[in-house]
């Protein structure tokens, strides 16, 4: 690799350079290739630092939430099958907050730290619908009418050991890894029907 190139791709690491469609590198080195080098040196690993739009800086994904029927199966779910922390419960009048997500280590389940992560999920429960006979049960997004949520998703170090622990857990698959046309992912459902993709640490999309 030529001390050209090589210093191009230490500029995009750093953040000095971006390897998009609008910024060329050294004229022996395009974007794709810019990407494909990067790609190999850390082992199909692609990190690139892409620069933030002038007055974003320091926004994060914080959490996403979805309302669930029964907070007692659901928070069994996310914490004893997909692995999850409880990190914070507010309780209400009429309805309680759960806020969950994986425990990296240090700070990062402590309550004070929950405006500064990322990737939470938080689980609404309105009281009483786990009770109510004509509760017929929220909409998972993915059915007419009103398509339009998909879909939260959880990577696993090994898909096939995950997706053999879900079956031996009894958990509904809506696609397994071997279904389909994309053979290297799958989806389960959760207590109230939402859309779980599972996808393998090791997953790469060609760019």
């Amino acid at each position: 690799m030529s001390t050209t190139t090589s210093n191009y791709l230490r500029a995009i690491l750093r953040g000095q350079s971006r390897p998009s469609c609008l910024i060329k590198g050294p004229s022996s080195i395009t974007t794709w290739t810019a990407s494909r080098l990067l790609k190999r040196h850390f082992s199909n690993s692609f990190v690139c630092k892409m620069s933030r739009v002038a007055g974003t800086e320091g926004f994060g994904f914080n959490h996403t939430m979805i309302r669930v029927k029964d907070p007692k199966p659901s928070l069994e779910f996310y914490q004893n099958v997909l692995g999850m922390t409880l990190i914070h419960t507010i309780p209400n009048s009429d309805f309680t907050l759960y806020f969950l997500g994986y425990d990296n280590g240090g700070d990062s389940v402590k309550t004070t730290q929950m405006a500064a992560r990322e990737a939470l999920l938080e689980l609404t429960h309105n009281h009483g619908t786990e009770t109510d006979e004509n509760f017929q049960g929220y909409h998972s997004g993915n059915t007419e009418p009103g398509r339009g949520f998909g879909h939260i998703a959880i990577t696993v170090p090994d898909l096939e050991a995950a997706c053999k622990r879900f079956e031996d857990l009894g958990v509904n698959f809506r696609k397994r890894p071997t279904e389909g046309k994309m053979k290297n992912i799958a989806f389960i459902l959760d207590p109230d029907g939402y859309w779980i993709e599972i996808i393998p640490h090791n997953l790469t999309v060609d760019l």
